[in-house]
């Protein structure tokens, strides 16, 4: 009887986890491009504002992970591997994406961050000698189809074909950079738990850019209107934190696979966020862009399991 009931709560609460925390992670991008607009916030320092609001929380985290009757020690070896996964997957990939944010649009931005396990299933085939099987080859090409369909979207309505490459480029190298971090954490991840991982990576990551934040910038540069604090403080929480906790919570209530394909809805929340906040404009040809690198990814998805589960935040 109490089985039938944890596999009932679990039914509904594991896609609610999803849904939500997919929803905060896309937000984010609706977050950034509002600080931009509403004051003259470089992207060190919002970034910088974003890790110092979450910073408490992992802390916590950190703590409590570590205080498990099962946790260990941390070895010195993983310690490095911690701070250069922390480097990679969350300060570097972070900077680009904020980075890529002051050019393209947060619909663009979420589509190419989507990307990322497609970049996984290249990464794996040259690195970790996974071959690239039939159905993956078809959805790197539905993918990369889509993406060019969503560029040239934006480039029309722009008129700007430079910014929205530099862009572009920018939020790929993050996604590439995201990509890495998944295929080299994989072994950590399994000795630490993910929950433990994830806080120390973000510590790490938090170091990074208040060190460069102190190297390039003055500390009047954090003197910013209330409602760029506010959307930070918001960010950390809502489209960090919490989504960072509910999605590993979906996942072991409904497993990788499910949760997957619930994260598609992305870049689906993020074109329509952006549609009511933000006012960017949506066509046929931006909507069957999606369709495509959504089909490519989910077909990669159901293949790549956990890594394509974890979106790119």
């Amino acid at each position: 009887m109490e089985r039938q009931r944890q596999l009932g709560l679990n039914a509904w609460l594991g896609p609610l986890f999803a849904v939500l925390g997919v929803l905060g992670f896309s937000f984010k991008a609706i977050l950034i491009k509002l600080a931009y607009a509403w004051a003259s916030v470089d992207a060190v320092s919002l970034l910088t504002l974003r890790m110092l609001y979450s910073a408490p929380f992992f802390i916590v985290m950190a703590w409590w992970t570590g205080r498990a009757p099962h946790a260990r020690r941390i070895a010195t070896r993983e310690w490095r591997l911690l701070i250069g996964l922390g480097f990679i997957g969350y300060y570097l990939a972070s900077l680009l994406d904020f980075l890529g944010l002051q050019y393209i649009s947060a619909s663009l931005e979420r589509l190419v961050l989507f990307l990322y396990p497609t970049i996984v299933v290249v990464l794996s085939a040259l690195f970790l000698a996974q071959p690239v099987t039939r159905r993956a080859a078809i959805a790197l090409a539905l993918s990369y189809a889509g993406i060019a369909l969503a560029v040239w979207h934006d480039v029309r309505i722009t008129g700007d074909p430079s910014s929205i490459a530099l862009g572009s480029a920018l939020v790929f190298s993050s996604a590439l950079g995201y990509a890495i971090y998944l295929v080299a954490a994989g072994g950590i991840i399994a000795r630490l738990g993910s929950s433990r991982f994830i806080a120390w990576a973000m510590l790490a990551s938090t170091a990074f850019i208040v060190v460069q934040f102190a190297l390039t910038r003055p500390l009047t540069a954090l003197r910013l209107p209330w409602s760029v604090h506010a959307i930070t403080l918001a960010m950390a929480v809502f489209c960090t934190v919490l989504p960072t906790w509910m999605i590993a919570e979906s996942i072991r209530r409904i497993g990788a696979s499910t949760a997957s394909l619930i994260g598609s809805l992305g870049p689906l929340f993020t074109i329509g966020f952006g549609a009511l906040l933000l006012g960017e404009p949506v066509n046929l040809l931006q909507l069957v862009g999606v369709a495509l690198v959504l089909t490519g990814v989910i077909l990669v998805s159901r293949r790549a399991g956990r890594a394509a589960a974890r979106p790119a935040g």
